[in-house]
């Protein structure tokens, strides 16, 4: 029988591997070669090096889908929250190709025009190594009259593992997912839910703050319109923290503290003392009449500027989901404060996708 492994250096080789750094376990390996590590003792470290590399995490999604932030306890956002804090020190490696979703089909379906969500879900499922597909819905049998219940039959036809799915109406997202075999990521339904916009918020939001639980963040704008606004309500709210909700009385739901947070119809009142000032643009797309009487005085009133900003702690963080309308919701020097980490919230987009994806391929079947 020959010498055992040294299970010491074993597991010192393990651990880096596990978090997707194999450079360190190859600086590693070397420095013990040369410190006379047995040949009988390579190769059985080797073969552990050929491990694909995964998180080291506990955390099991249980869902099939994620269709609503409703859906999903404390316990559930904390740990997508920690697979993406994984996922985002992975992209910031030079090595950023894992294999986990390797032989798995995801394709995005967007029924609304988008480039932010989907080139975020298309980067990170080839990340996570899928074969992604992004269906044009424009050029297909969607605008020759098919039902979106038909086109669900169609897809689920082709055998995908994940349909990533944005629709204009609420509830359409929910509804496709009930005709499929796979599972279904809702990306935005009408102004109903967008679940991943609220999980990249709140991951932001925990690597520059520490926590969320206790912080006091006020979301500004559209508010009526907006279904970033309500995933993240009911986030914040499920994580602790104390939520406000700032616009004039036309952008704002009927009873709108039936939503969870304190309601504000002034800019200054609304963000003092808060620890994050989250601005939403006005979804003009959605609307049906005059909500503002112009752009010019909706600015002046609730747009984001120094003075208004001055209100808030001064250290308070600085977001917005995207696309920006400079000069409306926000003013430019505010989208260029230091204290602004809205270019991070795109980067902790890719992250929370790539968790998101992850978590539900443990759902997946296995053969």
């Amino acid at each position: 029988m020959g010498p055992m492994p040294d299970y010491g250096l074993v597991t010192a080789l393990l651990a880096p591997v596990y978090t997707g750094y194999f450079q360190d376990s190859i600086i590693l390996w070397r420095h013990h070669r040369n410190q006379g590590l047995s040949a009988v003792q390579f190769p059985t470290i080797a073969r552990l090096l050929m491990i694909p590399a995964q998180a080291s995490t506990d955390f099991v999604y249980p869902h099939r889908h994620l269709l609503s932030i409703e859906d999903l306890t404390p316990a559930d956002i904390n740990g997508l929250l920690d697979l993406a804090d994984k996922s985002a020190e992975i992209n910031r490696d030079v090595r950023k190709k894992r294999d986990t979703l390797r032989g798995r089909t995801v394709i995005n379906l967007f029924f609304e025009a988008s480039t932010r969500t989907q080139s975020s879900f298309e980067l990170a499922g080839k990340r996570l190594s899928a074969d992604v597909m992004n269906m044009a819905v424009k050029s297909s049998s969607i605008n020759k009259g098919e039902t979106l219940i038909d086109t669900a039959m169609t897809l689920n036809a082709m055998r995908p593992d994940i349909l990533i799915v944005r629709h204009h109406a609420a509830g359409a997202v929910e509804l496709l997912s009930q005709k499929v075999d796979c599972s279904v990521v809702n990306a935005g339904d009408g102004s109903h839910q967008h679940p991943t916009q609220a999980l990249l918020d709140a991951l932001t939001i925990r690597r520059n703050k520490g926590r969320i639980e206790g912080l006091t963040v006020a979301i500004c704008g559209d508010i009526l319109h907006s279904r970033v606004a309500r995933s993240n309500i009911m986030l914040l709210n499920a994580l602790g923290a104390r939520v406000r909700i700032v616009a004039p009385t036309t952008l704002l739901p009927p009873s709108p503290e039936r939503l969870g947070a304190e309601v504000f119809t002034f800019m200054e009142q609304g963000i003092e003392g808060a620890d994050v000032v989250m601005m939403l643009r006005l979804q003009r797309e959605r609307m049906t009449g005059s909500y503002v009487p112009s752009t010019r005085e909706y600015f002046h009133f609730f747009g984001l500027d120094q003075e208004k900003l001055a209100y808030a702690k001064p250290d308070a963080l600085v977001m917005h989901p995207g696309p920006m309308n400079r000069g409306v919701e926000i003013a430019s020097s505010m989208a260029e404060l230091p204290r602004s980490v809205i270019q991070e919230q795109v980067e902790m987009g890719v992250a929370v996708r790539m968790a998101v994806l992850e978590a539900l391929s443990y759902q997946l079947p296995k053969e």
